[in-house]
């Protein structure tokens, strides 16, 4: 609770609306309740309104100070549908489609952040990740001047010792398979932007590989290799200021006696607050074994890159997640733009 105390304590100095699809799941509720009573902000739950106070009712949830929003039933269902279907013309969409599409609470939940009445949506509780990324990418796209949307999770773990007081920042380990050498080094430095811009520190940036500079050769490794110079090149370029180190293994890249023996001249090793994983496979497999081995607290996937914050939660999420996702996607919102600059001066289907 240490890293995410001060995440909501900095989120109540400038509240903000989250938008909430799945507005009759259970761990939802009890979440856009919390985010309420803590002064984070409006939570905006969608669905049938009935539907949503029946179950909230089941559950003893108290619907006052959240907005409920059945997209069926909104005054904003037109103008959405039209916008869907200027974002679409290239596909030759319908209009009965688009329809049909703004109805489903992950689509009209995506256009009310596209369109700012929304300032960020948290969804996938008990939605599989197609349901929710699909929405997001045909309505809110990538940002500007990006080409790279990702994923992190940020995760507490009770020692200390480890990245920045215990909180790691993680990624990709929700969306991309395979990241090519581009792709990895954007991965990096969009989890780096947001690891100083949550923590305030310094962002010490470890590629991870089963290789540590040069103990083993192949593809594989010097993919992980060249994306780390990569990465450095360009946050040179954008004067930003992070250190980044690669390819390491995660032991040298969290633990300072082994990354004395290993690389003692490093500013990462033994000290990385950032992991960047080579593929989907070894990020999600990791986050997974820290959340429930380490019993570590996991908030995430925070969704990287795209024009408007946004997070695609775990289906094995409690409300306590939820509500910590809810907090950082809010809190990126206060100063999206310096993560992404340009990011929301269009509307969709605009420019």
């Amino acid at each position: 609770m240490r890293f995410i105390g001060g995440v909501y304590e900095k989120l109540q100095r400038h509240p903000k609306r989250i938008v909430f699809p799945e507005g009759t799941e259970p761990r939802v509720l009890q979440a856009a309740r919390q985010f309420f009573s803590l002064r984070l902000g409006v939570p905006i739950l969608l669905g049938d309104r009935q539907e949503v106070k029946a179950a909230a009712d089941a559950l003893s949830v108290n619907l006052e100070g959240i907005r409920r929003i059945d997209p069926a039933q909104s005054p904003d269902l037109d103008s959405f549908v039209k916008r869907f279907m200027l974002l679409r013309r290239g596909k030759g969409i319908a209009e009965e489609e688009a329809r049909e599409a703004m109805m489903k609470p992950n689509f009209f939940g995506a256009m009310m952040v596209a369109m700012k009445q929304a300032d960020g949506l948290v969804s996938g509780a008990s939605e599989i990740s197609g349901g929710v990324l699909r929405p997001l990418f045909q309505i809110i796209k990538v940002a500007p001047r990006t080409t790279t949307a990702s994923s992190c999770m940020v995760m507490e773990v009770e020692d200390t010792r480890f990245g920045e007081k215990g909180v790691l920042f993680m990624g990709d380990c929700g969306v991309i398979p395979d990241p090519s050498v581009e792709q990895l080094a954007d991965i990096g430095l969009s989890i780096a932007r947001l690891a100083r811009q949550i923590l305030g520190a310094r962002p010490r940036v470890a590629f991870l590989s089963y290789s540590t500079q040069g103990s083993a050769m192949h593809p594989s490794v010097l993919k992980v290799r060249a994306a780390t110079a990569l990465a450095r090149q360009k946050a040179e370029a954008e004067s930003f200021e992070a250190d980044f180190d690669g390819e390491l293994q995660v032991d040298a890249a969290l633990v300072p006696e082994i990354a004395a023996r290993k690389l003692p001249d490093s500013r990462v090793a033994g000290r990385a607050n950032v992991l960047v994983f080579p593929d989907l496979n070894s990020g999600n497999i990791a986050h997974k074994l820290i959340q429930h081995i380490a019993r570590a607290n996991a908030y995430g996937q925070i969704l990287l890159g795209l024009d408007r914050p946004a997070a695609d939660l775990s289906r094995g999420s409690t409300a306590h997640d939820i509500l910590g996702v809810s907090a950082i996607v809010g809190l990126q919102s206060i100063e999206y733009q310096k993560l992404y600059p340009g990011a929301g001066d269009l509307l969709p289907g605009d420019g």
